[in-house]
């Protein structure tokens, strides 16, 4: 009977089924299975296309051509203009100002009184023995005359002379001392500062009269002592002055030999020829031209790595780096000169470097 119950029931479902699903269902099988078939064709198409980044490291980079240029070095330093002529014009005695017959801006002549200063007393002394000379002076002719005439003796002509020209030298040199209360003019120039006023007191060496001649002016620069023998007299020089957005092409007019024990630095000139618009202690910056190659293969500093084995860098070869080894030389500005290791027409890769192996796959930018 359990048989029986276990055989109707297939039959049963197969009826509810209908007569002809067999046929249907396998169709819809078989058209299911060949468009998945499809699918896994058209994945395995486009994997096959797509590059295998997990095993193929690329790099992108930028890349120069070097070619023979005209390369200089030069040494930069601060400099600061100073003038052989720049002179503190002062009195040579201590008093009160009397007069002042200048103003700043002005130019004046070598030897032009500037201001005096108070000499009453000095010209008392000479008022006083102006009467004196002239007696003394009246004495020595007629001792003269009296000598043509035989009459007295030789001592007496030699004394009244004496005796002149004793007095006579007394108020030179008060002259003389009175000239110390006057403050002249030592070079021809222009006044920079005027720092005396009348009826203020005037000391030696402290305050006085400026004065600037702008026909004998140089820009003077210390350099450490690794830059011997590095410069020489002679070499091309440029002054730039940033605040003026100038300047100055020379050469190098001086280069000290000895070293400041304390600074162990040197000291190095320019003379400039006169300019209206140079000032003393203006600042400039001093280049020193010291090196030039007019077929020179250069590179920015940046890329070149040091190694144990020396200096490297790299370069493009196709969609590949290839590192370099090569010997540098001066550089100056960012740049570097190449002595050996490159070519005329090589591609040096300036970004993207850091990254980089020998051989790896590159794309240039």
């Amino acid at each position: 009977m359990k048989n029986l119950v276990y055989l109707l029931i297939p039959a049963m479902i197969l009826a509810s089924c209908g007569g002809g699903g067999d046929k249907t269902g396998t169709k819809n099988i078989d058209k299911l299975k060949q468009e998945r078939a499809d699918l896994d064709a058209k994945i395995k198409q486009m994997e096959g296309s797509k590059p295998d980044t997990a095993k193929v490291k690329v790099t992108p980079v930028s890349l120069t051509i070097v070619q023979p240029t005209d390369f200089n070095a030069f040494v930069e330093v601060q400099s600061q203009i100073t003038g052989d002529e720049n002179i503190l014009a002062t009195s040579q005695a201590p008093g009160i100002v009397k007069t002042l017959s200048v103003h700043t801006g002005q130019k004046v002549s070598k030897g032009q009184v500037l201001a005096t200063i108070d000499a009453a007393t000095i010209q008392q002394q000479i008022a006083a023995q102006q009467p004196q000379l002239t007696l003394l002076k009246s004495v020595y002719e007629k001792q003269q005359n009296l000598w043509k005439q035989n009459i007295g003796t030789e001592v007496q002509l030699m004394t009244a002379k004496a005796n002149y020209e004793a007095m006579e030298k007394n108020i030179d040199a008060l002259k003389s001392q009175k000239d110390l209360y006057r403050i002249v003019a030592p070079i021809s120039g222009i006044v920079d500062a005027v720092n005396v006023k009348v009826g203020e007191t005037c000391q030696p060496g402290m305050n006085g009269i400026r004065i600037v001649s702008y026909t004998q002016l140089k820009a003077e620069a210390s350099l450490g002592e690794n830059y011997l023998g590095k410069v020489k007299q002679g070499d091309r020089v440029m002054l730039v002055f940033p605040d003026m957005g100038d300047s100055i092409k020379a050469t190098l007019s001086y280069v000290s030999q000895a070293v400041e024990p304390l600074s162990r630095a040197f000291t190095v000139q320019v003379h400039l020829p006169g300019n209206s618009k140079l000032h003393p202690n203006m600042a400039c910056i001093l280049r020193i031209y010291n090196y030039e190659n007019k077929a020179a293969l250069v590179v920015p500093v940046s890329v070149i790595q040091k190694t144990s084995a020396g200096e490297m860098l790299y370069v493009a070869e196709g969609d590949k780096a290839k590192s370099v080894m090569v010997k540098s030389g001066r550089n100056s500005n960012g740049q570097v000169e190449i002595l050996s290791g490159l070519a005329s027409g090589d591609k040096v890769i300036t970004r993207g470097y850091e990254e980089l192996d020998n051989g790896q796959q590159i794309l240039i930018q």
